[in-house]
């Protein structure tokens, strides 16, 4: 299992938006390529110096094949939609986690 991560902080004057158009647009189509099996939003908790917001949605690939898909079938537009709606507003860096391990209480 290969967890794709991206992290984004979003300024607090599109905040509202962008959250709707994350949790109502753009994770379900990303899920509907078919490329993850779940997603997972998630809100950091530690306040950043630079301000704003900080989240994290962490996208679940059954392997590094799906996620290579994803990466020259689907990810430039999905980047580039969120970068015209969003521009310099948002700042956003991406993380690839492989799942050795699931551990339960």
């Amino acid at each position: 299992m290969i967890i794709y991560n991206v992290t984004i902080n979003i300024d607090e004057s599109v905040h509202d938006k962008w959250l709707l158009w994350m949790t109502e647009k753009h994770i379900p189509e990303i899920l509907a390529t078919g490329k993850f099996i779940k997603a997972t939003l998630v809100k950091v908790l530690i306040v950043e110096e630079m301000g704003g917001t900080t989240y994290s949605v962490q996208y679940f690939a059954e392997s590094a094949e799906k996620l290579e898909a994803y990466y020259e079938e689907d990810a430039p537009r999905f980047r580039e939609e969120g970068a015209k709606l969003f521009a310099d507003k948002m700042l956003a860096f991406r993380t690839e986690l492989e799942v050795l391990k699931e551990f339960n209480a």
